[in-house]
């Protein structure tokens, strides 16, 4: 791996390990993306699953069982279709097309957050909701990490609360992912390059973790989303250009 593109991976990295340690990891998908602006889509995703899996345990232990498991379940069992879903597209789909698909997930994600919308805080989803976006969940996870949005639709009118939101989605996408492991492998997304990487950015992924963990109950969250839906935004906007043109 050039050194270029190791420092702007490095870079991704260590923003999905905070993402992942402390702010729910519904934005660590913006790794994937940044990296698919330097390298082949493909193996952008191929490069950050390991990562994402050991964040993942770095993850689970300072919020063991704090999770709502019936909430977990449903998502978890509804993200079953959404990978065999996004299995079968990856069989079919080229680079341009997986960058589009990227930049379209990026540029949707920050719209949903910033659109002025009202916010009814008894409002709850029933199981059959929940079961739809972990299909869709699944399927965004799959072919670009992206699961967290369509997740936390869903999980976020429950009342869970910060800490019980962010164990929850630990826990689902601690599953998810690894469920994931077998089908890329299967489907050739893993190279022996994105491996090797993968070995020398393991320590910076966990560093995200635990400043991840840290920032938690320090760094506003408002502050840190704003940042991400900055860097999704121009990410998003970059992918989609280089797709078409």
């Amino acid at each position: 791996m050039e050194t270029e593109i190791f420092v702007v991976a490095a870079i991704a990295v260590l923003f999905a390990g905070i993402s992942k340690g402390g702010f729910g990891g519904s934005v660590a998908f913006v790794s994937s993306a940044i990296l698919a602006i330097v390298m082949k889509p493909s193996d952008a995703v191929g490069l950050m699953l390991p990562l994402l899996m050991l964040m993942d345990v770095g993850t689970l232990r300072p919020f063991w069982k704090q999770w709502d498991s019936t909430q977990a379940k449903i998502l978890i069992l509804g993200g079953l279709p959404g990978l065999l879903l996004g299995a079968a597209l990856f069989t079919v789909i080229d680079d341009d097309m997986l960058r589009l698909l990227l930049g379209v997930i990026s540029l949707a994600f920050v719209l949903w957050r910033i659109w002025p919308r009202t916010v009814v805080s008894d409002v709850t989803f029933s199981s059959r909701t929940g079961f739809l976006a972990g299909a869709v969940s699944g399927f965004t996870s799959f072919v670009s990490h992206a699961g967290g949005p369509p997740a936390a639709m869903y999980l976020l009118p429950q009342g869970l609360g910060k800490t019980r939101y962010h164990a929850t989605v630990t826990l689902v996408f601690w599953v998810i992912n690894a469920l994931k492991f077998i089908p890329y492998a299967v489907l050739g997304i893993f190279t022996y390059q994105t491996l090797l990487a993968d070995l020398f950015l393991a320590p910076i992924a966990l560093l995200g973790v635990w400043i991840g963990v840290k920032a938690h109950h320090i760094i506003p969250e408002q502050l840190f989303f704003r940042v991400t839906y900055i860097c999704l935004a121009c990410t998003g906007a970059k992918l989609i250009w280089d797709a078409l043109t």
